[in-house]
């Protein structure tokens, strides 16, 4: 009992409880209540059946009105239960639809707050990537602000003021007249030369005597008609020509060469030069001061016609010779020149044999006959005793006579050396009666001695017998025709002569000077120089001819520079090629919206600074005090950094400069990175610098925005050039990006890969970066490249190398190699720095025979200005980082994935060779990385890298 009262007690607990009955109903779902009330309302009236059916068969008695009406009453039951039932399933229908219209209310809420919640989330990363940008914007702000103060403190200590070019200083008047007092045997710059005329910022104006007008010659003379047309033509093309003769600082006259249009016997009856006419030159000024007499041989190379100013006085005017007595040149005034036997201007690389092989069949070559001395033009103007004192000057102590009988020797000793000597003309000379020998005339014909000299490792050039002369024409046309040849010029009395612009020109890196009294000893010492030493001599030998010698227009031009550089004025600025815009001037291009870049590496790379050129005027006259004497042309510099070029570099290394203009102090703490302590440690006068990039597109408008688009933040970033190649212009709703400096569309001419090396006016800093619009580089990497430019302003500092090499088994010739190779020897421009003074000599010295090729294969161009820069410094290019290819997805397929591509540029590099006369590309292991540069290196391509 009391275990069943515990187990009922219990029971009654746990169901009666209405807090676990409410507990209990909270449980039940909705969907058991439907099926369970379904299920009563079926069964309730079975068991109702069921039960009365039985009680009615149980009692037959019971009376059955009576039980009729209990059953009413109980169906009156039933039926009332039943319709209550039925109200609370509709009522808890009705809860169920609004609880589900609720939880749907519900769900709707619960995604519109997920969505809210991503766009937050993303908003917050953005903003977080912005802050990002803004911090190092903020960072590189503070950095250009800290070296703006400290510029500032620099500029105000060295109290240097920033200066402008000059206006221009010329004179209005003409030179006043001045009685001659016949002491211009003794002029020098500073006693017979009017200063006055010639202001440093003057821009050396020089007027020319036009011959046609002023003649100087006497009746019966002419001036030859080739040298008339060509002086007049090519110093039309000289930049400081002036038609203003009140203006000009010198006066040109030309004299000759004249040639006899009357002739009486075997002789010239008369002086070709009156001197009357040149002083009735309306510019003369009664001594000649500031003129300049041009005697230029081309058909006569006789010492009479060389020298026409022996008898006349030409006050003080400079004479311009190929022959001097040596009483008559006054050195530092008169100027020696080459006999004009070029063409005009022009390439002249098809006159000049290959320089390999290094040794030639002949050791040592010559041809040539004593030539006695010939009746001259002045002969009416010397006397007897004139004459005698010349035939007495000839040396007593003559060597000659030896000299050439040792050289016979020499022929004919034991050696296996090889000698062409020739000291008879074939057919003999028709002058060779007279015993007064005076020089030396030249033999055969201008093919005949050029077949020879071809061959000729050495050619020999003897001074003239006769020590009064300083030079002669004849030993210049000799020095003309082996440099030509590429035969080594080896001048036997070397240390009695002088050879053409001697006071500019260090002739000994391409000519052998020996005393007449060394003879014995020449074979011994033309047998000991190595043939790095020959090839080095020969190619110095073939730019002196190519530059000075070989065509009239460079001749003239180097007797204005040589002058100019007498009065330290720098030369005028060369050409630059214009910038003209894509765009006209009342189309506005749109602009994109700002690209947030890529996060770059942790180093600060630099600056944002404002767009500043780099310094173009102050160095033009620093030039004369540290680098001696110039000998390039007016044409060759950019910004006149360097007015004329040292004859064997194009660019003299910064670190001949380093601290020699502004002093630094050190300021950093040692914390090292690319702030303004390491632009100082370059040296040079740029301790603050920035770079143009000039980019190459056709018709790849997307790639090109693309590239654009990257140089965004790019530190020391002056200005983006755009060469637009096609000649359709760009589409009108393209979206040019805002990269914070401008960007700047030209308009190409014509669609040419030279393009790309023009000069472009719109080029303001020295510092060139050539990129390809599908040319992928990392901001950390362009500012690795351009630091290392800086301390190689000289060579091409990039990034894709190549190499050449020489195929021995089956062409026979050179290959361009883009393999992964230990060594290069060209970076391809399509990602590199170099000068833009290379530029200049790109568009206005490279031979135009390699331009005109890189149009007709529409490639190569990359490599001629490998070609260039390697041939002038004798420098191979520097490749920076690690990066083996370039690749741009999504662009259209490269020129440079066809064979045909490597097949042209096979040939372009056989044909360049050809035109320089060898192969001036230079191998080279280097490679520039920065020290903490990430690097991954092939395993293969571990070993090239060992040791460097």
């Amino acid at each position: 009992m009391a275990g069943g009262g515990y187990e009922g007690g219990s029971t009654y607990h746990a169901v009666g409880n209405p807090r676990e009955i409410f507990h209990w109903r909270s449980h039940m779902k909705l969907s058991r209540i439907i099926i369970l009330v379904p299920a009563l309302l079926f069964i309730v009236p079975l068991f109702t059946h069921y039960y009365l059916s039985k009680v009615e068969s149980d009692s037959p008695s019971i009376d059955i009105h009576r039980t009729r009406s209990k059953l009413e009453a109980f169906e009156d039951f039933t039926s009332m239960k039943a319709s209550d039932l039925k109200s609370r399933i509709e009522e808890m229908m009705r809860i169920k639809i609004s609880v589900s219209n609720e939880l749907r209310d519900l769900e709707a809420k619960r995604q519109r707050l997920q969505v809210e919640v991503t766009s937050f989330t993303q908003r917050i990363d953005d903003l977080k990537q912005e802050l990002l940008h803004q911090q190092t914007d903020l960072d590189r702000l503070k950095i250009s602000v800290v070296q703006a103060q400290v510029a500032q403190r620099e500029a105000v200590e060295r109290n240097t003021p920033e200066l402008a070019p000059p206006k221009r200083i010329l004179v209005d008047y003409a030179p006043s007249f001045v009685k001659n007092t016949n002491d211009y045997k003794a002029c020098k710059m500073y006693n017979c030369f009017d200063h006055s005329r010639c202001a440093l910022t003057s821009g050396f104006p020089i007027y020319l005597y036009d011959p046609d007008q002023f003649s100087v010659v006497n009746p019966g003379w002419d001036v030859d008609g080739f040298l008339k047309t060509t002086i007049k033509q090519t110093l039309g093309y000289n930049p400081h020509l002036t038609t203003n003769p009140v203006e000009a600082c010198v006066y040109i006259v030309l004299v000759g060469e004249a040639l006899s249009i009357e002739y009486h016997g075997s002789s010239y009856q008369s002086h070709p030069l009156d001197a009357e006419k040149l002083r009735k030159l309306p510019y003369w000024g009664g001594d000649g001061r500031n003129h300049v007499l041009l005697n230029l041989a081309r058909r006569d190379l006789s010492v009479s016609s060389g020298n026409v100013f022996g008898s006349i006085d030409t006050g003080r005017a400079m004479l311009v010779q190929s022959t001097f007595h040596r009483d008559q040149f006054r050195e530092n005034f008169d100027v020696i020149v080459p006999p004009i036997l070029g063409p005009p201007g022009g390439d002249i690389w098809q006159d000049c044999p290959s320089m390999l092989p290094a040794r030639r069949k002949y050791l040592l070559s010559f041809q040539g006959e004593m030539k006695p001395l010939k009746s001259s033009g002045t002969t009416n103007h010397v006397d007897d005793a004139e004459a005698d004192l010349e035939r007495l000057a000839i040396d007593e102590n003559n060597l000659d006579t030896f000299i050439i009988q040792h050289l016979r020797d020499m022929t004919t000793g034991i050696t296996l050396d090889k000698f062409f000597i020739q000291f008879e003309c074939i057919p003999a000379s028709d002058e060779r009666k007279s015993t007064e020998v005076l020089d030396w005339s030249l033999c055969g014909t201008d093919s005949s001695r050029k077949s020879i000299l071809k061959d000729s490792t050495f050619a020999l050039i003897l001074a003239p017998s006769n020590v009064t002369f300083v030079t002669t024409t004849s030993m210049q046309a000799r020095l003309y025709e082996a440099l030509r040849a590429g035969a080594i010029p080896v001048i036997l009395g070397g240390d009695q002569v002088l050879l053409s612009y001697d006071e500019v020109i260090a002739w000994r890196r391409a000519v052998i000077f020996l005393p007449k009294a060394r003879v014995t000893e020449m074979h011994f010492l033309l047998r000991a120089i190595p043939d790095n030493d020959l090839l080095a001599m020969r190619r110095q030998g073939r730019l002196l001819w190519e530059r000075y010698l070989g065509i009239a227009q460079g001749a003239v031009d180097t007797i204005v520079a040589v002058v100019r550089d007498r009065l330290g004025i720098p030369p005028l600025p060369a050409p630059q090629t214009p910038s003209p815009s894509i765009f006209n001037e009342s189309f506005v291009p749109l602009k994109g919206e700002n690209i947030i870049a890529e996060p770059e590496a942790e180093e600060s790379l630099g600056p944002l600074e404002p767009p500043y050129p780099s310094p173009s005027f102050r160095r033009n006259y620093s030039t004369f005090l540290t680098q001696g004497h110039i000998i390039w042309n007016d044409w060759a510099d950019p910004f006149n950094l360097y007015p004329q070029l040292p004859y064997d570099t194009v660019l003299p290394s910064d670190a001949k400069f380093m601290g020699s203009e502004v002093g630094f102090r050190p300021i950093g703490k040692g914390a090292g990175g690319a702030g303004k302590e390491f632009s100082e440690s370059l040296g040079g006068n740029h301790p603050r610098e920035q770079f143009t990039i000039v980019m190459l597109t056709y018709e790849r408008e997307q790639v090109l925005i693309n590239a654009l688009a990257r140089l965004f933040g790019l530190p020391y970033l002056n200005k983006v050039l755009v060469v637009w190649n096609s000649p359709k212009p760009p589409m009108e709703d393209l979206r040019w990006p805002e990269i914070g400096v401008p960007i700047h569309v030209i308009k190409a001419l014509r669609n040419s890969l030279n393009n790309r090396f023009l000069p472009f006016d719109a080029i303001e800093t020295e510092a060139v970066l050539s990129i390809d619009d599908d040319a992928h580089l990392r901001h950390d990497e362009i500012m690795f490249g351009f630091r290392v430019w800086r301390e190689h302003r000289d060579r091409v500092v990039g990034f894709p190398g190549r190499f050449h090499a020489w195929d021995q088994n089956y062409h026979n010739a050179w290959n361009y190699n883009s393999n992964y190779s230990c060594e290069l020897s060209m970076v391809l421009t399509g990602a590199a720095f170099f000068h833009k003074h290379y530029t200049y000599l790109y568009t206005h010295w490279l031979p135009q025979a390699i331009r005109d090729k890189v149009d007709e294969y529409m490639n190569c161009e990359d490599i001629a200005m490998n070609f260039l820069v390697s041939h002038i410094t004798r420098k191979p290019p520097v490749k920076v980082t690690s990066r083996w290819t370039f690749r741009c997805p999504g662009c259209p397929v490269s020129l440079s994935e066809d064979d045909t591509h490597f097949q042209e540029r096979h040939k372009c590099i056989n044909f360049f060779s050809q035109v320089f006369g060898y192969m001036p590309l230079l191998n080279t292991q280097y490679r520039a990385d920065s020290i903490l540069f990430k690097t991954r290196i092939p395993h293969d391509k571990q070993k090239c890298f060992k040791f460097i």
